[in-house]
C-alpha cells in the first residue's frame, strides 16, 4: 500500500514538473528594447498578451539608438527604432524591420495664460524657435500666427532629448522638411547639437521637463502629452489647414504614406499632403535578426507581434495610436518568413 502511494505521488509529481515545463515553454518571456514613442502602447499590448497566454513581455524605453545597438549585439530578442534603418544597413547587420503601430510627435509648451491648442506654429516658425532664432513668446512671428492669443514676453527655454532618439530624428526630419535654415543647422538625426535648452531622457524626461519649466517648449510622442496633461501646439499642415493632433489626423497622414518606397517598410509620414494630416506623423519600427540566434525566442517575439497587429487594434486607438492598414500587416506578417532558423526554416509557421 506504501508502495502504491509512493508510486503514485512520483507520477503526480512527473505530471506537474511536465506541466510546469510546458507552462513554461509556452509562456517564455520576450524581451525587447529602444523607442520611448511607443512605450506606452507596448505596455498595454504586453499586459493584455500575459493575460491572454501568459507570456511576458519586457520591454526597456532606452531610445531608438539603444535599442538598435541592443538588437545589433544581440542581448534581445527585438530592437524597437522610430527612425528606419537604412536597407544598407539592414543587410549589413542581417536585420529584418517592421513597422508596429504609428502616432504623431506634437510640440509641447508650458506658457503661463495659453491653454492647449490655443497656440498655433508652422514648421518654419517651430523651426525658428529650435534654432534659437526666435528667443521670446511675444516674437513677431509666434503673434502673426497667434494674433488673438496673449503671448508674454517671456524667454523661451528649449526642452530636446538627451539620449539617442528616434522622436528626435522624426522631429528634426520634419523641421528640416519645412525650414531651410534650421536644416543647415542644427540638422535632423537621432542626435543634434541644439543651441541652447535642457535634455531630458526619453519622451518621459522631455515631458517632465517641460511640465515644471515655465516658458519651455519641447516635443514628445502625443501619448506622453496627454498622459501628463501638457498643453501642446495646433499646426499648420502642408496644405495649409490648421489640424489639431489626435488619431484621426495621424490616421491621414498615414493614408498617404507609400510604404514600399523604402526597404523595411521605411516610409517617411513626415509633411504629408492632405487637408486632415498631421504634419509630424511617424511609424514604429521592429528590428530583428534574420538569422535568428534563438529560433524559439525570435517565434515567441513574432507570436506576440502577431497578436498584437490582429488583436491589440483597440487597444492602440484608445491611446490615439493608429494600427497598421490591414494591407500593410498583410505584408509585413509575410515579411515575417524570411527569419530563419540554421536549417533554413522559418521560426514561426
Amino acid at each position: 500500500m506504501n508502495f502504491l502511494i509512493r508510486k503514485l505521488a512520483g507520477v503526480a509529481l512527473v505530471s506537474i514538473v511536465t506541466l510546469a515545463a510546458t507552462a513554461s515553454v509556452r509562456a517564455q518571456d520576450i524581451t525587447g528594447a529602444g523607442a520611448s514613442f511607443p512605450a506606452p502602447i507596448y505596455a498595454k499590448w504586453a499586459e493584455a498578451y500575459k493575460a491572454a497566454t501568459g507570456a511576458q513581455l519586457n520591454y526597456q524605453a532606452i531610445g531608438s539608438g539603444g535599442g538598435v545597438k541592443q538588437i545589433t549585439a544581440k542581448t534581445v530578442d527585438f530592437g524597437a527604432s522610430d527612425d528606419p534603418m537604412s536597407g544598407e544597413d539592414l543587410t549589413k547587420n542581417g536585420l529584418l524591420q517592421f513597422p508596429a503601430v504609428i502616432g504623431g510627435v506634437v510640440a509641447v509648451f508650458n506658457v503661463p495664460g495659453v491653454a492647449a491648442n490655443q497656440l498655433l506654429l508652422d514648421g518654419a516658425v517651430l523651426g525658428e524657435i529650435f534654432r534659437g532664432a526666435i528667443k521670446t513668446w511675444n516674437d513677431p512671428a509666434i503673434i502673426k500666427l497667434n494674433p488673438t492669443a496673449k503671448l508674454p514676453d517671456t524667454a523661451i527655454t528649449l526642452v530636446y532629448r538627451s539620449d539617442s532618439s528616434g522622436t528626435t530624428a522624426v522631429f528634426t526630419d520634419y523641421l528640416s522638411q519645412t525650414n531651410a535654415a534650421f536644416k543647415k543647422s542644427p540638422g535632423e538625426g537621432k542626435t543634434v547639437n541644439w543651441p541652447a535648452g535642457v535634455g531630458g531622457r526619453g519622451n518621459a524626461g522631455v515631458a517632465a521637463n517641460v511640465s515644471k519649466i515655465a516658458g519651455s517648449i519641447g516635443y514628445v510622442e502625443y501619448a506622453f502629452a496627454k498622459q501628463n496633461k501638457i498643453s501642446y501646439a495646433a499646426m499648420i499642415n502642408r496644405d495649409g489647414k490648421r489640424v489639431e493632433a489626435d488619431d484621426l489626423t495621424f490616421a491621414a497622414a498615414a493614408d498617404k504614406a507609400d510604404w514600399n518606397s523604402a526597404p523595411g517598410f521605411g516610409a517617411n509620414l513626415n509633411n504629408l499632403p492632405g487637408e486632415k494630416a498631421w504634419p509630424i506623423t511617424s511609424a514604429s519600427f521592429i528590428l530583428m535578426h534574420k538569422a535568428a540566434t534563438d529560433p524559439k525566442r525570435s517565434a515567441e517575439a513574432l507570436k506576440f507581434f502577431k497578436w498584437a497587429l490582429s488583436n491589440g487594434q483597440k487597444l492602440a486607438v484608445d491611446l490615439d495610436y493608429v494600427p497598421l492598414p490591414a494591407s500593410v500587416v498583410r505584408q509585413v506578417e509575410g515579411s515575417w518568413r524570411d527569419i530563419k532558423d540554421a536549417s533554413g526554416k522559418a521560426v514561426l509557421n
